[in-house]
C-alpha cells in the first residue's frame, strides 16, 4: 500500500488466547521482509517472549502499542504509519477536514494526541491513552496516523480509509488558493450514522475488503505466510 517509512513504523496484533502478549514487527526489517515466522512476541511490560531473528523491537513501537493494548482490551490490532499525506494532515491545525466522503467516515470519530517528541518515554503512555479515550482513530500531531480494530481486518480497513482521506485532503489543498468546500453539517451527521457499523467492526464489508487484499497479495507473493 506504500505506507512504509523504511524500518520506522509498526503494526501489532494481540495473540489470541494470550491477553498479555502481542505480535509486532522486528526492528530493522522492511515491511516486505516480514513474515509470520519472524514476528516478535512481546508482553505488555516489554519482555521479549519470542524474538526469532534476535532483532528486538522499536522502543517507540513498544511505548505506543503496549499502552493501547493494556488500556483497550477490545482492540485486537493497532496500526501506525508515517505516510507523507498522513503526517501532512497531522501537521495542520484543523487536522482532518470534512472534504470527502472518505473523510466523513472518520471526521466525527477522530481524536488527536499532541507531539511530545519521539515516543520513547513511558510517561507519555498515560496521555496517549487519555487522548485515545474510547475512539479507535487517532492522529498523532506532527507525527502520523493510528487506528485500532476489534480484529486485524477491522484495523486495516479503518487505516485504509483514513489514509485515503488524507490523500484526498492534501490533493484538494494543492490547488493553493482554491476555496475548499466542506461538507454540510447534515451530511456529516448522516455519514456518521451510515458508517456506524464499520466503526464498530460489524460491517460484513470489512471482511470483503480484507479478502480482496489477501487475494491481491497472494498473486504477488506468498512469502508473508512463511
Amino acid at each position: 500500500m506504500r505506507w512504509t517509512d523504511h524500518i520506522y513504523t509498526h503494526f501489532s496484533a494481540r495473540v489470541p488466547g494470550e491477553h498479555e502478549h502481542f505480535l509486532i514487527n522486528p526492528y530493522g526489517l522492511l515491511f516486505d521482509e516480514i513474515s509470520a515466522s519472524n514476528l516478535v512476541k512481546v508482553d505488555i511490560d516489554g519482555t521479549l517472549v519470542d524474538d526469532p531473528l534476535g532483532l528486538g523491537i522499536n522502543q517507540a513501537g513498544y511505548v505506543i502499542h503496549s499502552a493501547i493494548h493494556r488500556a483497550r482490551p477490545d482492540l485486537k490490532a493497532v496500526l501506525h504509519t508515517h505516510t507523507r499525506d498522513g503526517a501532512a494532515v497531522s501537521a495542520q491545525r484543523g487536522g482532518l477536514l470534512p472534504l470527502s466522503q472518505h473523510a466523513l467516515a472518520y471526521y466525527s470519530r477522530v481524536v488527536y494526541h499532541e507531539y511530545e517528541g519521539v515516543a520513547l518515554d513511558l510517561d507519555e503512555q498515560q496521555r496517549l491513552v487519555a487522548n485515545l479515550g474510547d475512539s479507535n482513530i487517532l492522529i498523532l500531531r506532527n507525527h502520523g496516523l493510528l487506528t485500532g480494530g476489534v480484529s486485524i481486518e477491522h484495523a486495516f480497513r479503518e487505516l485504509h480509509g483514513l489514509e485515503r482521506a488524507c490523500n484526498i485532503q492534501i490533493a484538494a489543498q494543492a490547488g493553493g488558493n482554491a476555496d475548499l468546500l466542506h461538507a454540510p453539517p447534515a451530511a456529516i451527521e448522516k455519514v456518521r450514522e451510515q458508517s456506524a457499523a464499520t466503526a464498530s467492526g460489524d460491517n460484513p464489508v470489512i471482511q470483503l475488503h480484507w479478502d480482496a487484499l489477501i487475494r491481491q497479495l497472494d498473486r504477488e507473493t506468498l512469502a508473508y505466510a512463511d
